[in-house]
């Protein structure tokens, strides 16, 4: 894709342009009105993200099973909303810091990098800014989430501004993340296990069974990976996993 200069002033700008920033080192700017999912294809994050000793923030790299490589994150709050994107069997794609959204507001020119843009295997496509809860009473804040939201859902787009999940939640998500990419274990013993789960039994019934001769932990794996990958699903918001804890079988 050929290189497209961005203006250098920002006084240009008289209707809402979406900046995206290519793996070539490209960078394309788009009408709001025009922009589709396929601008997206070989894009890369906006912003590079670095972790520096001392910062104040928590940045990184996640392993993404949805995307197959790897989501910058800038936050801890950032990779708690990533994780559990990951974990969404509704989620397709999902791209970081997908692009710098700027337009003209009462006379001044403003920008906006948003978080994350995810894309449904329905079609629909979510932009999410992540936010802590004690920041949204902050009118200035208030101010720079809000007028984004509001060309997003212009433009036919889901907007959500996300400041955090129940902790019982994010704990089992993160815990079952550990089985979220295929060849943690061998496939046929995951099928091998899903063949043989009865709906409705305790994890540790469960485990027993599948154990045979084993120990029953040694089962357990296959029924985490089963659940990450929403063959099995259980109450996961208001208690930890344990052996209590109730399989369902999906699909």
């Amino acid at each position: 894709m050929a290189a497209e200069r961005p203006s250098k002033g920002r006084t240009k700008h008289t209707s809402p342009t979406a900046s995206i920033r290519y793996m070539d080192g490209s960078t394309r700017d788009v009408p709001l009105a025009q922009l589709r999912l396929r601008d997206f294809s070989e894009s890369e994050p906006w912003r590079r993200v670095r972790s520096i000793h001392g910062m104040k923030h928590y940045s990184g790299d996640y392993a993404s099973a949805t995307t197959g490589g790897q989501v910058v994150y800038e936050s801890r709050l950032e990779l708690a909303r990533l994780l559990l994107a990951d974990f969404d069997p509704s989620v397709c794609r999902i791209f970081a810091q997908p692009c710098r959204m700027v337009t003209r507001i009462d006379g001044r020119v403003r920008s906006h990098v948003p978080d994350f843009l995810l894309v449904m295997r329905s079609g629909t496509v979510r932009v999410v800014n992540v936010k802590p809860a004690s920041r949204l009473q902050d009118p200035t804040v208030i101010q720079a989430l809000a007028w984004p939201g509001e060309l997003i859902e212009r433009h036919g787009w889901e907007y959500e501004i996300w400041s955090g999940a129940a902790p019982t939640l994010l704990e089992n998500v993160r815990f079952l993340a550990g089985y979220r990419h295929p060849g943690v274990l061998p496939d046929d013993e995951v099928e091998r296990a899903w063949r043989k789960i009865v709906d409705g039994e305790e994890m540790a019934v469960a485990e027993r069974r599948l154990a045979g001769n084993r120990k029953p932990e040694e089962a357990r794996p296959a029924l985490m990976a089963l659940l990450w990958a929403g063959r099995l699903t259980t109450d996961l918001t208001s208690r930890p996993l344990s052996g209590e804890s109730v399989l369902r079988r999906r699909g």
